[in-house]
C-alpha cells in the first residue's frame, strides 16, 4: 500500500483480526465485569462469540486481564541472509518504556506490563525470504515461521513465566515487512515449557517503529478489537469509525487513551463510576475527565489507587438495543490525550455483537459540518467531534438529547441527559 504520508503509514500497519483457523478464544469464561446488583449492570452489554467482543458482562477467560502487573517477554530473531544492523537493547528501547507507560496511564497505576527482553539475537533456521512476510499472511507460512521461532527460542526463553509474548524480527532482514506486524491468534495452540501459548504477537516493525504500535498490539492481547475501518479494496479512510479518539483505532490519534468503555471492560474503572441512564426524564450528571492528571500512581503504586482516579462519574450510558449503547465521556489534553485537539463530551456508540474491525464503536461527530486539525489529526471530520460548553446535541436516530452546561471548579462537566427527545 503507498505510504505518501505519515496517516497512511498507521493505517498500512494498524493491527488485522488473524487467525490461524477458526478462533477459539471466544470461549465464555468467566469473571464479571459488571456483576448483578451493581446500578451499571442494565447498560452492560452481553459478551458475544463476535471476535474481541465489545460486550462486558463477563470476561474472556481465554485472556489475560490487565488489572494487576504482567510480565512480558521480547524475543529477537536474526535471519541466516542478513546481519541486523540494530542491537536488541536498541529494538527494545523502541517500545520501552514508552508501552508501560501508556498503560500505567490508561489505567491509573492499576496495571503494569513488565517487559523482560532478551540481549542477543537468535538465529532463524531459514532465510528472512523463505517465511514470505506480509500483511495478509498466507497460514501455512506464518505457522512455519511461528514453529520455528519457538523452536529456536525454546531453549533459551521459560514461556511459562511470562503473560504475552513478542517476537521481534530484524528489521533490516530483506523478507521482512513492516505490514505484517499483528497479533496471531492460535485455534492449536503451540505449546512449550508445560503451557500453551494461544496468541503470540508478531513484530516486523521498522527502527524506529510506529508510535504506539506494540500498544495497540498489547491490546489485541487483552481482548480489545480493532476500531478502524478497513476499505475491502484496500483504498480510502481507514479511520472514519473513531478518528483520533483510541488507540484500537490509530496509534498515531491526537487522543489515543483508551475509551471508557474498554477501561470498565478491563477492569480500570469501577462499576460506581459508570451510571446507566434509563430513565425518559432529563437525567443532570457531573462527569469526570477520563485521563488521569499529573498526580496518577506511578509504577509500584497500583495498589494505592484501586480504580479510576476520583471515584466520580466516569462514563454515562444509554442503552439503545438488545445489543447496543451510547457512551458519554470528557475527554481534553491531559494524560495520554494531552495532544487532543478539542475538548469537551465526546458520544460514541457501541455494539456488543460486532466483529473486531467492523465498526464495534463509532463515534458521533456533534459538529457534523467542519472539521479541525488538519495538519496532524488521523481524520479531521472526527478531530472536533465533542461536545462543548454551552452546547447542545441530538444525536440522530436516537432520540437522546445531550447539553453540556458548565464546569465545575474541581474540573468535572455537568451535563444534562434526556432520552426519548
Amino acid at each position: 500500500m503507498p505510504r505518501p504520508f505519515p496517516r497512511v503509514r498507521l493505517r498500512s500497519t494498524a493491527a488485522v483480526f488473524t487467525t490461524m483457523s477458526a478462533l477459539a478464544a471466544t470461549s465464555l469464561g468467566a469473571g464479571p465485569s459488571a456483576a448483578e446488583g451493581d446500578s451499571a449492570a442494565p447498560c452492560a452489554l452481553t459478551r458475544t462469540d463476535a471476535h474481541h467482543s465489545e460486550g462486558l458482562d463477563t470476561w474472556n477467560a481465554a485472556y489475560p486481564r490487565p488489572a494487576r502487573s504482567l510480565d512480558a517477554v521480547m524475543v529477537f530473531l536474526s535471519f541466516p541472509d542478513a546481519h541486523p544492523l540494530t542491537t536488541p537493547q536498541e529494538l527494545t528501547a523502541d517500545h520501552f518504556p514508552a508501552t508501560t507507560s501508556f498503560f500505567e496511564r490508561a489505567s491509573y497505576g492499576r496495571f503494569t506490563l513488565r517487559p523482560h527482553a532478551l540481549r542477543q539475537w537468535i538465529r532463524m533456521p531459514k532465510p528472512s525470504t523463505a517465511y514470505a512476510i506480509q500483511r495478509d499472511w498466507k497460514p501455512e507460512r506464518r505457522a512455519a515461521y511461528l514453529r520455528d521461532a519457538l523452536s529456536v527460542a525454546d531453549p533459551r526463553v521459560d514461556f511459562s513465566r511470562y503473560d504475552v509474548v513478542y517476537f521481534v524480527a530484524d528489521p533490516d532482514a530483506p523478507g521482512v515487512d513492516s505490514d505484517a506486524t499483528k497479533v496471531v491468534n492460535l485455534t492449536s495452540p503451540l505449546r512449550a515449557d508445560g503451557i500453551d501459548l494461544r496468541r503470540i504477537v508478531t513484530v516486523f516493525e521498522q527502527h524506529p517503529p510506529d508510535r504506539l504500535v506494540l500498544a495497540h498490539e498489547t491490546g489485541h492481547v487483552f481482548d480489545l478489537p480493532d476500531l478502524y475501518h478497513r476499505p475491502a479494496d484496500g483504498k480510502g479512510d481507514w479511520d472514519t469509525h473513531v478518528g483520533d479518539w483510541d488507540l484500537m483505532g490509530s496509534q498515531f490519534g491526537l487522543a489515543p487513551d483508551l475509551f471508557a468503555w474498554h477501561k470498565w471492560k478491563l477492569g480500570w474503572l469501577h462499576p460506581r463510576q459508570v451510571r446507566c441512564v434509563q430513565d425518559a426524564g432529563p437525567a443532570r450528571l457531573t462527569l469526570e475527565p477520563l485521563a488521569a492528571g499529573p498526580g496518577m500512581p506511578t509504577t509500584g503504586a497500583a495498589g494505592a489507587q484501586p480504580f479510576g482516579l476520583g471515584r466520580g462519574t466516569k462514563l454515562a450510558v444509554v442503552r439503545t438495543g438488545p445489543d447496543s449503547v451510547l457512551a458519554l465521556e470528557v475527554r481534553g489534553p491531559v494524560g495520554n490525550d494531552v495532544a487532543a485537539c478539542r475538548q469537551g463530551v465526546l458520544v460514541y456508540r457501541v455494539r456488543g455483537g460486532a466483529q473486531s474491525g467492523g465498526g464495534p464503536i463509532e463515534v458521533i461527530d456533534a459538529h457534523p459540518h467542519t472539521d479541525a486539525c488538519w495538519e496532524n489529526s488521523v481524520y479531521p471530520p472526527l478531530a472536533d467531534a465533542p461536545i462543548g460548553i454551552g452546547e447542545s446535541f441530538t444525536v440522530p436516530g436516537e432520540g437522546v438529547r445531550v447539553e453540556v452546561e458548565a464546569r465545575t471548579a474541581s474540573g468535572a462537566w455537568t451535563v444534562k441527559i434526556a432520552v426519548g427527545q
